[in-house]
């Protein structure tokens, strides 16, 4: 069963929230899955996990308490944010497999862009090389590969089985992308959000994703400049591709 695609444009973040809870709420077996596109006004958005020391001078931007996991990051004009709602149990897969595929639609459009996405082992969402965006060469602190199997079983390591995984490395990344779900009943969620061209400065306000010092960057920042419609299609596209069972 193919996403069903909604283009919202610039939505009001609660309502889309609250739309989705709803949704969640009241599908059934055969309802379809939806993606919804869309971008928000400015606003911080602190996930279960959050604590307060990582909301460091918010000023006139409103702070909101939400359901997803995580903790706080931003949203403004300028990102595109995708909201998947899937059946994952219809779908076939768990939840850690669904955050891989998520990861994988983003790292897909980057290269659609010609730069290259990373991921960071035990910290989720999509890093950028600052010094050099489009080269491919692999981080040393990126997870292992890992086959379907253990990511359907949940494996999390990216090291031996029943060891601490080392601290997040972020020298010299720039984080583009910003991930945080919510599964309930086997449904998923909020989602993904992807910084195309943004004002960047709130980030500053915020240990983004309770990460102090952590950069956050946007496409045009490493020279891509497209418009958030194009960014759009191209992430919904590939999130068709990618969370398709």
């Amino acid at each position: 069963m193919p996403l069903e695609l909604h283009m919202l444009g610039r939505a009001d973040y609660a309502a889309t929230v609250q739309a989705m809870q709803d949704y969640t709420a009241t599908r059934t077996p055969h309802s379809p899955d939806m993606l919804l596109m869309c971008e928000h006004e400015a606003v911080y958005t602190q996930g279960l996990a959050g604590k307060n020391e990582h909301i460091l001078a918010p000023g006139h931007i409103p702070v909101v308490a939400t359901n997803r996991g995580g903790q706080v990051t931003f949203h403004g004009p300028g990102q595109v944010v995708a909201y998947p709602l899937i059946d994952l149990q219809r779908a076939g897969y768990y939840v850690k497999e669904y955050v891989h595929r998520l990861e994988e639609a983003v790292l897909r459009t980057l290269a659609h862009f010609g730069v290259t996405g990373h991921r960071v082992a035990g910290a989720p969402g999509i890093y950028v090389r600052l010094a050099d965006p489009t080269g491919h060469a692999m981080l040393p602190q990126r997870p292992r590969n890992i086959e379907r199997s253990e990511i359907a079983a949940g494996s999390e390591s990216a090291s031996e089985p029943g060891s601490r995984a080392p601290a997040p490395d972020f020298s010299g990344l720039g984080k583009i992308a910003a991930l945080g779900i919510k599964v309930s009943r086997h449904c998923s969620y909020h989602g993904v959000a992807l910084n195309v061209a943004m004002d960047l400065e709130p980030f500053t306000r915020i240990n983004p994703c309770g990460y102090a010092q952590l950069r956050t960057i946007d496409l045009s920042t490493i020279g891509v400049h497209t418009t958030w419609e194009e960014a759009a299609q191209v992430l919904a596209q590939q999130l068709g591709i990618w969370l398709a069972p």
